[in-house]
């Protein structure tokens, strides 16, 4: 090996082959990824319901479905509006109105520039509406046309689609291509799926346990109102059986050239690695490096050469895609050669050996020359050969750049015209938001220095005016919670000093016995409010030691139910719980998290429905676990969620119950410590709590 391996034949044959399997490689891509129109994933996918085929044939059909029930609708309600929100409109309107601010200013020199821009709106807003009523009615009428055309351009992509069959409606609007309605008719296909009542049904369920591209297509069912809107969507056999054979077809071809990939990606790393070995070097004792005259071209410049061969050999190829077959390998085998020759041959190889890459460059060149010659001009002339130099080569160069000078100076007027606009703008911006006007944007093009100041502007704005909003949150809770906490003590430590004046007065014994127990049962009262209060205080501080273990979820909840079994019978409640087959652990602090699930159960035991049903599901979301409760109140909540989540407040707001009104801000934060997420949801009589917790990692054993 040692006498033949840097022979020149050897290196010749070496490098004929590294181009066969360079081209083998280009070619096995080309016929997966473009003759085919497959994926390399096909050769690994065991059936046609785990591939991305499945997806891919009805994604766009579902997006496209989900768009029109849950934005356009219809083209009346297109044309009457509906499509443009508040905050849309309001943004035009706001554009509007600032221009005619600025207009007025300019044209009214009286105009006090110290009036604020509210006070200016709240003055002569409706004279602003009056004469934009033109502009305002082309914005609307734009924004409608806008929205018209894309639902046509939707409903003209249902009209073209073929294959699934699909019945989606909002129960007003009705989008479909057959005649079918029922969800039993679409359960009769062999693949279905159907979104009903908060539900999704995929069949087969290998789709749903297997496929993990599913997500791309059941994403789009989540913007969807779950209360109004129906969807359903069946492959019909004759579609699944033409779909099943391109995708067996497809992952035949996609298999045969994935080996081929492997094998010659390997045949040209072995070879080409052979090639970094010996090229340069004459034989195996040859400690020096051999250049030719061609490897003086600059490193720089051959790594532009080898950069433009890609998008040559892809425009080629897209050129020829037509007749890939025929023209694939002539267009691959030059251009496999002339990358080779450049990186190999013409020294980029060469002259890392030799450690000179960066040396032997045009940039770096030009740089050294530059730098050699005014070093040596300043080391070796004195103050007068110095003096000459400059006095001779700065009009040199005026006048090698003198017929650039018209050009120069229009640009930099231009530029500094430009600038000073801007910093116009951005002072402008700054007087407007000064005068209070917080939701002022101060809207600046590129990304220059006052590009950044005006974002950072901007920035402060908006920080300024959460602060503010959240500001005002806090002392409007603030008031309540002493206003709430006063009176939920007071109402039970009123009585406690009441009857026991009584009970100082009285002097019959039955009656002293009945103080006594009243006393007793408001001192209790007394007593948990005063907990509940000390536990929220406590568990909002985040002052409370986390334990991390491993904890079965459907285990705890399930011994949960157990233990409050008495309760549950005399209510009459019917829990319902849904969870995975499979065991799921969470990793979380056993203690907390049943105190948090033990108040959510509290909560539904003082508010349900007697009689009615509870809905319990666990689901398994890849990193973390849901936990959902789902329970009808016996009264209409008539609060929003927020309010419901706020201390002391409670479903009913008679504050008739024995409630502290603290258990759901308790879960919460109690969740919250556990790197968890509580969420609560209103709907009418419908009451949600959705408990979110980061899964058990084995990892961690």
């Amino acid at each position: 090996m040692k006498n033949y391996s840097y022979l020149f034949i050897t290196k010749i044959v070496v490098f004929m082959i590294a181009i066969i399997c360079l081209t083998g490689v280009m070619k096995a891509v080309v016929e997966v990824e473009i003759e085919n129109d497959a994926e390399f994933s096909n050769a690994v996918e065991d059936h046609y319901f785990q591939s991305w085929s499945y997806v891919q044939g009805s994604e766009k059909l579902v997006r496209n479905l989900t768009t029109l029930i849950e934005e356009y609708k219809s083209e009346e309600h297109i044309l009457n509006g509906g499509t443009i929100g508040e905050d849309e409109w309001r943004s035009v309107e706001e554009n509007l109105f600032s221009d005619y601010y600025h207009r007025s200013r300019s044209d009214n020199p009286e105009l006090s520039n110290e009036e604020s821009y509210e006070m200016f709106k709240q003055e002569n807003y409706e004279m602003f509406k009056q004469e934009y009523e033109d502009e305002l009615a082309k914005a609307k009428e734009k924004m409608i046309k806008d929205d018209l055309k894309e639902y046509h351009m939707l409903m003209q992509n249902l009209e073209e689609s073929k294959g699934p069959l699909f019945y989606a409606s909002d129960g007003t609007n009705v989008f479909t291509n057959t005649t079918m309605i029922e969800k039993q008719q679409f359960e009769t296909y062999p693949s279905f799926i159907v979104f009903e009542n908060y539900k999704q049904e995929i069949f087969p369920k290998e789709i749903k346990e297997e496929n993990d591209y599913l997500n791309r297509l059941t994403r789009h069912f989540d913007r969807l109102n779950p209360e109004n809107t129906v969807f359903y969507l069946a492959f019909p056999e004759e579609f699944l059986e033409s779909e099943i054979k391109e995708w067996q077809e497809n992952k035949a071809i996609a298999t045969k050239n994935l080996y081929k990939l492997v094998g010659f990606l390997a045949g040209f790393i072995l070879s080409f690695s052979y090639l970094v070995v010996v090229i340069g070097k004459k034989s195996f004792q040859d400690q020096e490096l051999h250049l030719h005259a061609i490897d003086k071209l600059y490193n720089d410049i051959k790594i532009v050469m080898c950069i433009l061969l890609i998008p040559i050999w892809i425009l080629l190829v897209e050129e020829a895609s037509n007749s890939i077959e025929i023209f694939l390998i002539p267009i691959t085998v030059p251009i496999a050669i002339v990358g080779l020759v450049l990186v190999l041959v013409l020294s980029l190889v060469k002259h890392i050996k030799k450690k000179t890459f960066f040396k032997h460059t045009l940039i770096f060149s030009l740089i050294y020359k530059i730098v050699s010659f005014v070093g040596d001009v300043y080391r070796s002339g004195n103050v007068g050969v110095k003096t000459v130099l400059i006095v001779i080569g700065y009009p040199i160069l005026i006048a090698l750049t003198f017929f650039m000078f018209p050009v120069t100076i229009g640009i930099a007027a231009w530029f500094a015209f430009k600038k000073i606009k801007t910093f116009k703008a951005l002072q402008e911006g700054v007087e407007t938001v000064k005068d209070g006007n917080l939701h002022h944007r101060i809207e600046v093009s590129g990304n220059g220095e006052f590009g950044r100041l005006a974002s950072n502007i901007n920035s402060i704005t908006d920080g300024l005016k959460k602060a503010v909003d959240s500001e005002l949150k806090s002392e409007r809770l603030k008031t309540e919670l002493i206003t709430n906490v006063s009176h939920d003590i007071r109402t039970p430590l009123t009585s406690i000093i009441t009857y026991v004046d009584l009970l100082k007065q009285e002097k019959d014994s039955l009656r002293v016995e009945e103080y006594i127990e009243v006393l007793d049962q408001k001192s209790k009262r007394l007593k948990v409010l005063t907990e509940d209060l000390f536990e929220a205080a406590k568990a909002s501080s985040g002052n409370i030691p986390v334990h991390y273990e491993k904890i079965d979820i459907v285990s705890l909840v399930t011994q949960g139910l157990g233990e409050v079994n008495d309760k549950i019978q005399t209510m009459d409640l019917d829990f319902k719980m849904n969870y995975p087959e499979n065991k799921v652990y969470i990793s979380a602090d056993g203690k907390l998290l049943w105190r948090s699930v033990e108040n959510l159960l509290s909560n539904i035991f003082k508010y349900a429905a007697e009689g009615s049903r509870v809905y319990i599901d666990i689901e398994d979301l890849d990193n973390e676990v849901l936990l959902t409760f789902k329970n009808i109140s016996a009264t209409e909540l008539n609060i929003s969620a927020d309010e419901l989540m706020e201390r002391f407040k409670r479903g009913d707001e008679s504050r008739t119950s024995q409630g502290s009104g603290l258990g759901l801000s308790i879960a919460k934060n109690l969740i919250e410590i556990q790197k968890g997420r509580f969420n609560i949801h209103v709907d009418g009589d419908l009451f949600k709590a959705s408990i979110s917790l980061p899964k058990y990692k084995y990892s961690n054993e």
